[in-house]
């Protein structure tokens, strides 16, 4: 990670002007249906300016006020798992040729090159997580991997964190340090640039940058520590394995799914969770078929249906292992918790069910770092 310069307000569109000149789709945050949205971005005026996002459990609205900050809110429901681990896609068909034989194509992926403005710190981290799960190994994703490679990403580091953000205290935020190509600090006048790639030091030769003064840097680090000071949720320990997998008959497991709805909320908004259901879509006349991957839940009752048998028939069940999973077993499969302390989860449930606060009545007393 290298500071660059800075950047005036008004130069951010000479930002966006070099990424589609280098042939890149531009996607930006902006105000839609009263949540923050990932979307085509045609120019900065579409950028959420003097918007703040007001969350609590069970609870997400947006305010406005006279900032000309553009980047002064938490997040929406969205990161950047539905551009790289896409909500449905074919991975193959099969077909029947004149011999009879059948034979499979895999389903090629062609991928627009992405360039995606405003991305946080939290959600770097659980792209990390998706890099290891399907990249790492002898059998990367294709899908995943064609579209990771065409994705360009500028981080704005989080300023204003919400009342239900804890990424300070998963070690996920609020400062990106990594994974990113461009990485911005937003101050009232501008941006302080730092990159993180050669294709970030490619972009910020075309920008009108100066000379980042000691002030500027100051208050860029000051926001920083303030943003991760503002945060009052944290989880009980970062590996609660043990605390976990040692109360898997705690009465708290039956209090939490007197509440819940199993809507699959969290699993939709979380950044991490990647559970899929697949499918085959058969022609009528049997001569084809095609293989299809699609979003899932291990809330739903059909995620845990084997040959006959629903293995988790109840809600109890269901928030046990979502929860023993992201929290517990997900250090056994990739060193470290697939939570990123986003927050989404405890702000889009229905009934305001807080992560925090169900791990740290489970553990409880128990051991945990």
């Amino acid at each position: 990670m290298s500071e660059q310069g800075f950047l005036e307000r008004a130069g951010l569109g000479r930002l966006l002007a070099a990424l589609t000149a280098a042939g890149y789709e531009c996607i930006g945050p902006q105000r839609r249906d009263g949540a923050i949205i990932y979307d085509r971005l045609a120019g900065v005026e579409q950028l959420p300016r003097g918007v703040h996002d007001l969350q609590q459990p069970g609870s997400y609205r947006l305010t406005h006020s006279d900032s000309a900050r553009q980047f002064a809110w938490a997040n929406g429901p969205q990161a950047l798992k539905p551009l790289t681990f896409v909500p449905e896609e074919v991975l193959w068909r099969a077909h029947r040729g004149p011999d009879g034989a059948l034979r499979f194509d895999t389903e090629a992926v062609a991928a627009r090159p992405r360039a995606v403005l405003g991305v946080r710190a939290c959600d770097l981290a659980a792209l990390a997580l998706h890099d290891q799960h399907f990249l790492d190994g002898p059998f990367p994703d294709p899908g995943y991997r064609a579209r990771r490679e065409a994705l360009l990403i500028v981080a704005v580091h989080c300023s204003h964190p919400a009342a239900t953000c804890f990424c300070a205290s998963t070690g996920d935020g609020p400062r990106a340090t990594g994974g990113f190509d461009l990485a911005l600090h937003e101050l009232d006048d501008g941006f302080v640039v730092e990159t993180g790639s050669d294709r970030g030091e490619l972009l910020c030769a075309t920008l009108p940058l100066a000379p980042v003064t000691a002030a500027q840097r100051a208050a860029a680090a000051a926001q920083l520590e303030a943003a991760a000071a503002r945060q009052s949720r944290r989880l009980p320990g970062r590996n609660l394995r043990a605390a976990l997998f040692a109360n898997l008959e705690h009465p708290r497991w039956e209090d939490v799914a007197a509440r819940c709805l199993a809507c699959g909320n969290c699993t939709s908004v979380c950044p991490t969770c990647f559970c899929h259901a697949e499918s085959d879509t058969l022609q009528a006349d049997g001569s084809a078929s095609a293989h299809e991957r699609r979003w899932d839940s291990c809330f739903t009752k059909d995620h845990s249906h084997i040959h006959g048998l629903t293995i988790r028939a109840d809600r109890r069940s269901r928030y046990r292992q979502w929860l023993t999973h992201k929290l517990g077993s997900w250090h056994d499969q990739y060193g470290r918790s697939g939570c990123v302390g986003c927050g989404r989860c405890i702000s889009w449930c229905p009934v305001g069910i807080d992560i925090t606060a169900e791990a740290a009545a489970v553990c409880a007393g128990g051991d945990h770092e």
